[in-house]
C-alpha cells in the first residue's frame, strides 16, 4: 500500500505536526544517527561535486541539475516507498500510520524554529546587540555584523514568517497529500534549493531546476500560511491583513516568501523586508507592510505568540480535516 487515501495521509500529518509539537527531534536521536536532512544534504552534496563541473558550458550544466534533482527526489523516496511497502507486509495498519507520523514528524520544524528564534529574544535582552547579531546569523543569510535592534528583529521575524510556511505548512501540506512519501518529496526539493538554488555562478545554471520546482511545490503552502497568520491575530485586524497580504505579497522578489512576511508585518503594523546586505552588497527590496520600521524585540515576542497560534490553528486544521477524510471514507 503506496498510495494512500486521504483518510489516512491528513491523520498522518495531524499526527506528525502534534508529535513535532510535543516532542520536536530528540537530541539523543540526532548525536547517534543525524537528521534525515542531514543524510539528504550528503546526497545532493555528492551530486554536486560529481556533477558540477566549471568546465563544462552553462547548457549542460543546467541539464546535468535537472538529472541530480532526478535523482535526489527518487532515491529518498524510493527508500521510503521500500520502507513502507516492507512495514505494511509486517506491521498492522494502525501501527504503520503511526510509525508514517512519527517519521514525518522529523521533517517539520516548529519546535526548532521557535527555539532559533527565541534565542534572538533573549540574546538581545541579555547579551545587547553583540548576542543579538550572533543568534540571528544563525538563521538568516544576510549580512548581521551591522545590524541595529531593529534589523535584528525585522530579520528574525522574517525568517519566522518564510520558515513557518516552507519549514512547516510546506511539508506538512505534502504530508496531507502524499503521506509520507510527499513529505520526503517535499523536504528533498526543499534541501536542494537551498543548498544549491542561488544565482550566482556556481549554482546558477546547476541550481536552476531546484529553485524553479521549490517555488512551484511551495505555492500552495505559502497561501495557506498567510491564512493562518491572519487568522491568528485579532479579527478586527483581518481586512488589514488580506489587504497587506494582496498588495505586498506580489513585490518581494521570491513567488512565495512574500506572502507569510506580509501577514506576519500586517498582524504587527511594523514593516519587514527593504534593504539588506549580503555579502558586502545591498540589495533595494521593497519594503512590506505599513507600519514602522523601528521594530523592538517586544514585536519579536509578539511575533512569536502569532507564530503559536498559528501552529495551533494548523493543527487543529489538519485535526478537523482528518476526521472528515474518515468519516467520508
Amino acid at each position: 500500500m503506496l498510495f494512500f487515501p486521504l483518510a489516512i495521509t491528513v491523520p498522518v500529518a495531524a499526527l506528525a505536526a502534534g508529535m513535532e509539537a510535543l516532542w520536536g527531534y530528540p537530541q539523543p536521536l540526532l548525536d547517534r544517527i543525524g537528521h534525515p536532512v542531514m543524510w539528504i544534504g550528503a546526497l545532493i552534496d555528492r551530486l554536486e561535486h560529481a556533477l558540477n563541473r566549471a568546465d563544462l558550458p552553462e547548457q549542460t550544466r543546467r541539464l546535468l541539475g535537472f538529472v541530480a534533482l532526478a535523482l535526489i527526489i527518487a532515491i529518498p523516496v524510493t527508500l521510503t516507498c521500500l520502507l513502507l511497502g516492507v512495514g505494511y507486509t509486517l506491521l498492522p495498519a494502525p501501527v504503520m500510520l503511526l510509525m508514517q507520523a512519527a517519521m514525518a514528524s522529523t521533517l517539520v520544524a516548529q519546535r526548532s524554529l521557535w527555539t532559533h528564534v527565541r534565542a534572538v529574544a533573549t540574546a538581545l535582552r541579555k547579551q545587547g546587540l553583540r548576542g543579538g547579531r550572533k543568534a540571528v546569523s544563525m538563521i538568516v543569510g544576510r549580512d548581521t555584523s551591522a545590524l541595529d535592534e531593529a534589523g535584528i528583529v525585522r530579520a528574525a521575524l522574517e525568517s519566522l514568517a518564510e520558515n513557518y510556511s516552507d519549514g512547516i505548512v510546506a511539508p506538512l501540506f505534502w504530508t496531507a497529500v502524499f503521506g509520507l512519501p510527499g513529505a520526503v518529496f517535499y523536504k528533498s526539493v526543499n534541501t536542494a534549493d537551498s543548498m544549491i538554488g542561488h544565482l550566482n555562478l556556481r549554482y546558477g545554471a546547476f541550481g536552476m531546476a531546484s529553485a524553479k520546482l521549490d517555488d512551484l511545490i511551495n505555492l500552495p503552502a505559502s497561501r495557506l500560511a498567510a491564512l493562518c497568520l491572519m487568522l491568528a491575530a485579532p479579527r478586527q485586524q483581518w481586512p488589514h491583513i488580506w489587504r497587506t497580504i494582496k498588495r505586498d505579497a506580489p513585490r518581494h522578489r521570491s513567488p512565495n516568501a512574500g506572502w507569510p512576511e506580509a501577514a506576519m508585518a500586517a498582524a504587527l503594523n511594523t514593516l519587514l523586508a527593504g534593504p539588506r546586505s549580503y555579502g558586502g552588497k545591498i540589495t533595494q527590496d521593497p519594503w512590506i507592510g505599513s507600519g514602522t520600521s523601528g521594530a523592538t524585540v517586544a514585536d519579536l515576542d509578539r511575533g512569536l505568540h502569532l507564530y503559536r497560534k498559528a501552529c495551533g490553528i494548523l493543527i487543529a486544521g489538519l485535526l478537523c480535516t482528518a476526521l472528515a477524510c474518515m468519516i467520508a471514507q
